[in-house]
Formats: structure tokens, sequence, C-alpha cells
């Protein structure tokens, strides 16, 4: 028998380059937004559809995932995918308008949103139960560090080039991953009588849509109430098509299982803290500390430190049945950083060391959770499983942003941009506080054997 250490290395390592490019693409522009407002010639609300349009597409297409993975594989669908966005990255270089950058942009994040869950997926099933956690810890390292080095990375390539590079820079990277994807990923063979879920497909990717649109846009308008309402009741409808279907899109009975839904719901609330505090974070230091745009990319590096060292530990130990203490310990060091940030006079060496500390705090929870949560799912049916974490990250993430953004907006109108800040940073310690409850309900130790196949429900 072949050791599958190699193996796991190998994957993860092609897994995570791919990954951290399609995370990083989701904040790299933001410091761009200026510069490309002014060489294309077109007003701030039409450009900001280039961060809006790549997210809506990263969403829309991550539904697909689980059905596609199955139907051909998952080492085809990570390289069409991967192809995908490096062809996108390349149309969104070569964009000659507002209108171009946005349709290509759309390219990209339809390649993008099946990156990671298919990676995921990939990673898992080299890894089998036992190094489930140390495989996830590989994976948190882009979704930590990527939102972080994106503002740095865009900062640098738009002060020393053009704008153009920050969409280049994705195509050598690209390209090398997906060379090692062809020559090093194990084959997966598809399973040709696996049928999509078109109902399933038609209900639950506008839904997705229409509610990171509404949540995203911040501002309370007809379009996007409506937007909210109209997400939400197909949510709805699909969540009773996906309990009676027999394979449904996205099979929401793995919710049924206590540690996979109490892993869920961790993951909910830590995107929205993590996910939101990036829109936070970045304002804060250039609105109370008038730092520059460079220069805020590189203040927040030590939360991504932190989050690094702590990832390198925290898989190891849930492989040990230690994910529950790990993930316990990991939500006090978040709230402990974040509560700095209610110093209306915090300065800078308190905030520095308390990024530190929040990135300790975070690497300790999305690698366990998830390692939890997948220990418990039989492997046939892990690529269906990936696609639900990743939904609820992104909606949990935007969701966090929106309610931030109308906190501070209501903050700063009544007070001064200090102690706007300090008031608004108290709701993601909020949600740090709750996210101990469904931590409370997760095993005190994670079992070390293979779980059984999981039985269809009969209709």
């Amino acid at each position: 028998m072949t050791d599958p250490t190699p193996r796991l290395a190998a994957t993860a390592a092609i897994v995570v380059t791919g990954a951290i490019l399609t995370v990083l693409d989701a904040t790299i522009v933001s410091v761009a937004i200026d510069t490309l407002a002014r060489d294309l010639a077109a007003p701030l609300p039409a450009i900001q559809w280039v961060i809006t349009g790549y997210a809506l597409a990263l969403t829309a297409v991550i539904p697909l995932t689980g059905w596609a993975a199955d139907r051909f594989g998952g080492k085809s669908v990570w390289t069409a995918s991967l192809a995908l966005f490096i062809l996108g990255s390349l149309l969104c270089a070569l964009a000659w308008s507002a209108p171009s950058l946005i349709a290509f942009r759309v390219v990209q994040g339809l390649g993008g949103g099946m990156v990671v869950p298919v990676g995921m997926t990939l990673v898992a099933q080299a890894a089998g139960p036992h190094r489930m956690g140390r495989a996830m810890g590989l994976i948190g390292v882009p979704m930590m560090l990527g939102p972080m080095l994106g503002p740095v990375l865009g900062g640098l390539l738009v002060s020393a080039a053009a704008w153009q590079w920050i969409f280049l820079v994705n195509v050598p990277v690209g390209l090398l991953a997906l060379l090692l994807s062809w020559r090093l990923l194990d084959n997966t063979p598809g399973r040709r009588a696996e049928h999509l879920d078109v109902p399933g497909l038609l209900l639950l990717s506008p839904a997705l849509t229409a509610i990171v649109y509404a949540v995203s846009t911040s501002a309370f308008t007809l379009r996007t109430e409506t937007a909210a309402l109209a997400g939400t009741i197909l949510l709805a409808l699909f969540a009773r098509h996906a309990l009676r279907a027999r394979h449904p899109l996205l099979d929401l009975r793995h919710l049924a299982d206590r540690t996979f839904s109490s892993a869920a719901a961790i993951q909910i609330l830590i995107g929205a803290v993590l996910q939101g505090s990036m829109l936070l974070l970045p304002l804060y230091y250039q609105v109370v500390h008038h730092a520059s745009a460079l220069a805020t990319g590189l203040l927040l590096l030590p939360q991504g430190a932190g989050a690094a060292v702590a990832l390198t530990v925290t898989g190891r130990l849930a492989d040990r049945g230690l994910g529950r203490p790990t993930i316990l310990t990991g939500l006090p060091l978040l709230a402990a950083g974040l509560l700095a940030y209610t110093v209306p006079s915090a300065g800078y060496a308190l905030v520095t060391a308390a990024l530190l500390i929040t990135g300790l705090g975070a690497g300790c929870l999305m690698a366990p959770a998830m390692s939890m949560a997948y220990r418990h799912i039989d492997r046939a049916a892990i690529p269906r499983a990936t696609a639900l974490p990743n939904i609820t990250q992104r909606v949990g993430g935007a969701l966090g942003t929106a309610l931030y953004a109308v906190v501070l907006e209501h903050n700063l109108s009544t007070t001064t941009p200090a102690t706007a800040f300090a008031h608004t940073f108290w709701w993601p310690l909020a949600l740090t506080a709750l996210a101990t409850l469904p931590a409370a309900l997760l095993p005190r130790t994670t079992p070390q054997t293979t779980p059984a196949p999981r039985k269809e429900p009969v209709r």
C-alpha cells in the first residue's frame, strides 16, 4: 500500500495555489477602483460592479460543484474551472471599457467559484478521515491570507505598473497550477448516470445570487428589498425541494447530523465576523489613522501571520480528536482581539497586537470545524457536502459585511470616526460570542473511524 502523505501534500499544494488566486481576486481590485474609474472613464457606481459582478458569479456557480464533481470527476472539473478563471483573468487585462471589464469579471468569477469547493473535495478525498484536520488546515491558508494579501498586492501592482497587472499576475501562476494539476492530481472517474437536479438549480442559484446582491449593496432600496425577498422565498422553496428529492443539488439532510450542523453554524457566524471585518479593518486604518491603501494592507499582515501560525497546529489537533477544545480556545482569542478595536483611543501598538491575536483565534476555528463535519461524511458524499460550507461562509460573509456597513454609516453620522468604529466593532464581537453556542454542541472528542455510508431516504 502506497503512503498517502506525498499524494496529499501534492494535491494540497496544487489546490492552495489555484485557490489563493480566486480569493485574492475578491479584494485585489478594491485598491484600484479609483484608477479604473479614471482610466475607463466610468462613474464609481458603475465600476463597483467590477467587484459585485465577480462576487455574484462566484456565488451563483457554487451549487453546481457537487453535481459536476460527481458527474465528471473532481480533477476534470478542477482543471476546467481553473482554465476558465485564467481565461477570464486574461480577458480582464485586455478590457477596453467598464462594461467589458465587468463582463470579463463575471467570466472570471464563474470559473473561480468552483475552484475552492472542488479543491476542498480533492483534498478531503486524498486525506481520508484520519488526516482531515491537517488537510482543512492547508485549505484554510488561502481563505485566511487571500483577503489580506489582496490589497497589498493590488496596491503594489497599481503603483508600480498598471491596473492590468492585477489580472495578468494570475496567468503565469494559474498556468503553473494547471500544468501540475494535469500531471499530479489523481483521476477521479465521474458517474455518468448522475443526473442534474434542474429544479434545485433553478431555485438555489438565483436565490443565493439575489441574497448576496441585496446585502452586498448595503442600501435599502426597492430593488434590494425585492431581491432579498425573492431570494428568501426561492431559498425556502429549495429547502422544501431538497428534503424531498432523491438526489438534490445540495443535500440538506447532512444538517440532521449534529456535528455537521454545528460546524455549519460556526462557519456562517465566523464567516460574518471575518469577512465582514475585512470591510471594517481597512476603513478603520484609513479613516481613523489616515493610512494609505498600501500601508493599510501591510498593517493587516499580523492577522494573516497569526492565522498561518495557528493553522500549522490546529489541523493536527483536530486529527487527534481535539477539534472542540481547539474551537473553544479560538473563540475567546478572536473576541479578545476584536475587543481592542472597541476602544476609541486605541493606538498602533494595541491594535497591531490585537490583530495578531485575532489571527491566532481565527486560525483555530475553520479547519477544526470543517474537519469535524467531513469526518462524519461518507467519502462518496464529500463532493456534494463541500458546497454547503462554501455557501454558508459566502452568505455569512455577505450578511456580516452588509450589517457592519449599515451600522458604521449610522454611527459616522452621529459621532466622531474613532467612536463610530469602536461602537461598530461590538457587532462582530457579539457574533463571535454567539458562535460559542454551536461550538458547545460539538462532540467532546471526534471518532477516529470511517463513517458508514449514508442510507438514501425512502420517498
